[in-house]
């Protein structure tokens, strides 16, 4: 872990990583906030980038909590995974781990607790998306 950046291996081409991040966040109960592909927007202005998608997901009653503490954890929240391909051709996902989060806001105890669980979710969910 590189400044509190996870990064896993998938078994999955971008798009697909996504769409199975997507599923899992969904039957998890969390809200899908939005999808970003930032190679169709590279595309759009005749640029080029290897596949790279981010999902924005999360759940008010989880975010909330470490807002009331410290509102600027805000930047952070909701939680996002990218996903790319290397170079290579190989694809990676990546996210912020909550710890790391609560660290850098000085959340209190309570709030790194809580962000200690959501470090356990994120990883599963990551783990599911990526087939690890």
């Amino acid at each position: 872990m590189t400044d509190g950046l996870v990064t896993l291996l998938s078994n999955y081409p971008v798009p697909d990583t996504i769409d199975r991040l997507r599923d899992a966040v969904t039957a998890a109960g969390l809200q899908v906030f939005a999808r970003v592909d930032h190679a169709a927007g590279a595309h759009e202005v005749g640029m080029e980038l290897r596949p790279t998608e981010l999902l924005i997901f999360g759940n008010a009653r989880g975010g909330t909590p470490l807002m009331q503490d410290k509102q600027t954890s805000g930047i952070d929240l909701p939680l996002k995974a990218l996903a790319w391909t290397d170079e290579s051709g190989q694809t990676w996902l990546s996210y912020n781990d909550p710890v790391w989060i609560a660290q850098r806001h000085a959340l209190t105890e309570s709030s790194a607790a809580a962000a200690q669980i959501l470090r356990g979710a994120v990883a599963k969910l990551t783990q599911a998306a990526a087939g690890a």
